[in-house]
């Protein structure tokens, strides 16, 4: 993994492929990659649909290693839904076979003359750019089965659906899983777009013949390795709750502290939310032949999700995580888990993100285009977006649009981006995070709920503003260096509970690449990330007046705790004094 592919779809001639040496980014790797380039390299004020914007996708420093849980792909850019930096993160087994095939990253330039779509083909003999044009419109599903039927099943797939093709600020890049099913998105901020914009459909990886990447010490990262796993599967969350009821293990759980959003942000609960629950799904799923546990990617200990089939037994979706069940589920006011898995298999089939076409949903049931609960009427506007219709085209482009076209006053967005499945008044941490992340409203960055809800790493009380700027800015910081390792963020539980399992993780690290990091290292990694990333907002023209919650969230009081977000803004100005 000691080079960068660079693929300028914009060259002379047709599209050209160059390889080069990491130099100035040696060392980095997943996030901090991709954040170094997008902040290095594109001019902030560029349009993120244009040809000076820069697609990066890189896999983490440990992926393609035997480390387990090291298959997390970061994908980065200007994003078209914020105006911001951005990195969306997927699982799937693309970042493996990408680290194999030795590039630390592929760098997506420039822009095509015309709307000829390509295909690019990577193997150990090199880089081959196709132009396709029988693959245009065609969704992620039937994609991928005639990809295969092109090239067999030996491969990874990192693709587009039609939403991307449209380039919808709500588009989402798709990576295949373990059985080729385009299940595993970087969802957030538009990166679907972008990838459209550069007029790329599917990147084909074949790894055959490549080795698994070799440690510099191997007795210690075997060693390394065998701690980490032991402390991930002794850990409560990553060893019991998520292994047998998924990330929807959540739903019960944030639901009665009441910090479930319930019928576009209204409610902090949802009364019948136990018919979408975790423990339901997972009993809907192994009653009907699915299953309730399943990795996305080789090397998966924690196993969060899962096969949802329909009731003839037949496939239908991966397991639709929590948030995916929330916001086309409780924030639409929709108590049906077929149909959340209905849209859950054509939010992944057209390539979107599905948290932010839920809250567009529910922004749009608000505006009277259709009555909360009417999970028939969620799954028509769904498919607008999908054939491109005007309706489908202001739906496909977020939260944010639809509440201006509509006239919406209660929008819940930061920077443009759609908050995600925990409501700020009642987890007061969380709410800090969707204010000052660099990236718009995202519950991974700094995910503050594991300390106000779950207690792990501590406890700070949900429903009171003291010491959760603090908590945000650390688990801030930590996640990104967790995002450049290529590491699960569910490693985060153990992590932050568990001083050995952190500890054998910096040994992995450590054993791979000879090194001889610390855990203030790990910080300061982490610290270098969101410098980077902040700079380039800076200079973007975002100031700490973005960094703030939409103001009913001031004003709107949030039953059942009847509370507004109570972090005052001079407080949340404080973020970045580290």
């Amino acid at each position: 993994m000691d080079k960068i592919l660079r693929i300028n779809m914009g060259a002379e001639g047709g599209p050209k492929a160059t390889e080069e040496p990491l130099r100035d980014y040696s060392g980095l790797g997943g996030r901090a990659l991709t954040s170094a380039v997008i902040s290095k390299e594109v001019d902030p004020l560029c349009h993120p649909l244009g040809e000076n914007n820069k697609l990066v996708i890189a896999p983490g420093l440990l992926s393609g290693t035997t480390g387990a849980m090291s298959g997390r792909i970061s994908v980065g850019c200007k994003s078209p839904l914020t105006g911001t930096i951005k990195e969306a993160n997927a699982g799937g087994q693309a970042s493996q076979v990408l680290a194999r095939l030795g590039y630390a990253a592929i760098v997506l330039e420039g822009k095509p003359k015309d709307d000829t779509l390509y295909k690019v083909f990577i193997n150990k003999d090199g880089v081959k750019i196709t132009p396709d044009n029988g693959l245009k419109m065609l969704g992620n599903y039937d994609l991928v089965d005639k990809i295969k039927g092109e090239y067999g099943d030996k491969i990874a797939c990192i693709c587009i659906g039609p939403a991307g093709e449209m380039k919808m600020s709500a588009a989402s890049v798709a990576c295949t899983d373990m059985e080729l099913r385009p299940t595993r998105h970087a969802g957030r901020g538009g990166v679907g777009a972008v990838m459209g914009a550069k007029g790329v459909k599917v990147i084909v990886l074949d790894d055959t013949g490549m080795k698994m990447r070799s440690p510099k010490d191997p007795e210690k990262f075997k060693e390394a390795n065998k701690a980490w796993v032991e402390g991930l599967k002794k850990h409560p969350v990553s060893g019991e709750g998520l292994p047998a009821y998924g990330t929807n293990v959540l739903t019960n759980v944030i639901n009665e502290a009441g910090g479930y959003p319930t019928k576009n942000f209204k409610l902090g609960r949802f009364d019948t939310c136990q018919k979408i629950s975790g423990e339901t799904q997972a009993e809907t799923e192994t009653a009907r032949g699915g299953s309730a546990t399943h990795g996305c990617h080789r090397g998966c200990v924690i196993k969060c999700s899962g096969i949802y089939v329909d009731k003839d037994g037949n496939y239908l979706t991966k397991q639709p995580e929590y948030e995916t069940v929330w916001a086309h589920g409780g924030n639409c006011g929709i108590d049906d888990l077929d149909s959340i898995a209905m849209l859950d298999r054509l939010d992944d089939d057209y390539g979107l993100d599905t948290i932010e076409m839920g809250a567009t949903i529910g922004v749009a049931m608000e505006a009277g285009l259709a009555k909360f609960g009417d999970a028939e009427a969620a799954i028509n506007l769904v498919k607008e977006v999908g054939k491109g219709t005007p309706l489908g085209r202001i739906l496909g482009n977020g939260a944010a649009v639809t509440g201006k076209v509509f006239g919406v006053e209660r929008v819940p967005v930061v920077k443009g981006q759609a908050l995600p499945a925990y409501d700020p008044r009642a987890i007061h941490g969380i709410g800090v995070t969707y204010a000052t992340s660099t990236m718009g409203a995202d519950h991974t960055a700094g995910y503050a709920v594991a300390t106000n809800v779950l207690n792990v790493g501590g406890s700070v009380d949900p429903l009171k503003p003291e010491g959760q700027v603090e908590l945000s800015r650390n688990l801030q910081i930590a996640t990104a260096a967790v995002d450049a390792t290529g590491m699960c963020l569910f490693v985060a539980f153990p992590v932050l509970d568990q001083p050995d399992t952190f500890q054998a993780l910096i040994d992995m690290i450590n054993a791979f690449y000879g090194l001889n990091l610390n855990a203030d290292d790990v910080t300061e990694l982490g610290k270098s990330i969101l410098k980077n990333e902040r700079d380039f907002n800076t200079r973007a023209g975002f100031t700490a007046q973005h960094d703030r919650l939409p103001e009913f969230f001031k004003k709107e009081s949030l039953p059942p705790h009847n509370l507004t977000f109570q972090v005052k803004d001079e407080d949340l100005d404080t973020f970045f004094n580290w």
